[in-house]
Formats: C-alpha cells, sequence, structure tokens
C-alpha cells in the first residue's frame, strides 16, 4: 500500500501538468487562432492521453487516471478547433456529408 506522501505527490504532480494545458485551450477558444498549434503534435498527444487513461484505469492508479481523463477536456477542445480550422467549418457547426454546408 502505498503512502499518503506518495499519492499526494502523484495528485500534485497531476494537477500541475494537467493545469498547464488550460491556458492554451482557453486562448485557443478565444482567439480561434489555430495557426501555430501542430495538428500532428496534439493528435498524437490527445491519444498518448487516453492511452494514459486507460493503463490508470487498469491499474487502478488514482493520480494517473484523474490527471488523464481531466487532460483530455482541453487537449481535444485544441484539438477538434485545429480540426475545424483545416475543415474550415466554424465552430460549433458540423461538417455535411458531401461538404455542403
Amino acid at each position: 500500500m502505498e503512502s499518503f506522501a506518495v499519492s499526494a505527490l502523484g495528485y500534485g504532480a497531476a494537477s500541475l501538468t494537467t493545469l498547464s494545458l488550460f491556458p492554451q485551450a482557453v486562448k485557443t477558444v478565444r482567439s480561434g487562432d489555430t495557426s501555430a498549434i501542430s495538428l500532428r503534435m496534439y493528435g498524437l498527444f490527445t491519444l498518448g492521453v487516453l492511452a494514459w487513461a486507460i493503463y490508470g484505469l487498469v491499474r487502478a492508479d488514482g493520480p494517473v487516471i484523474v490527471a488523464n481523463v481531466i487532460t483530455l477536456v482541453p487537449a481535444t477542445v485544441v484539438l477538434e478547433r485545429k480540426l475545424r480550422a483545416l475543415l474550415g467549418a466554424p465552430p460549433g457547426q458540423g461538417r455535411r456529408p458531401g461538404g455542403r454546408d
């Protein structure tokens, strides 16, 4: 069984890395500008966060689960905005089959 100090360290580290992503997500949502954001980086990052969340579930590791499930939120928001910018769809509107809106 792990100690309280080890769990606290895990949750503290998870909080710092998770919170670090929110400023980028907020800036992206407010400005709508995704030109400086790498699609490959955010795509791989989001998949990696999802994989870590699944790993945490399998291992029943609280800090890993919490950090990665929360991190999925801003990562997915930024990735979604980047994809919409590349596909030319305005935020809040989906693309219709055949490319016609």
